[in-house]
């Protein structure tokens, strides 16, 4: 079975998340889905980079999903989702998807 990179995983958590929880007004669905996304993507990233690695990627993580609420107030409420989960997906690509042989 083919392995998603986790920064698919990350960015999907986010823009799903964002989507499910604007689609059914149920702020907490949404929340499901960004908490589940951000575990899967933890994991890969744990056994791609280590804690250390983790730990920083899981910060910028929570980080995006805060920072995406003041910047939509500029840019409005996808081109932010858009933006942070782009951030996102870049960041996990540079410290754990590159080190991953493909299978």
């Amino acid at each position: 079975m083919a392995r998603i990179p986790s920064s698919l995983v990350a960015a999907s958590g986010l823009i799903g998340g964002f989507g499910l929880a604007r689609a059914t007004k149920k702020r907490e669905l949404g929340g499901a889905a960004l908490l589940a996304a951000g575990t899967v993507a933890a994991v890969q990233w744990q056994r791609a980079a280590g804690p250390a690695a983790t730990a920083a990627l899981a910060g910028l993580y929570v980080a995006a999903f805060a920072g995406s609420h003041p910047l939509a107030k500029k840019l409005g409420a996808w081109p932010s989702v858009l933006t942070v989960a782009s951030g996102v997906a870049v960041a996990s690509w540079a410290v754990a998807d590159r080190r991953v042989a493909p299978r």
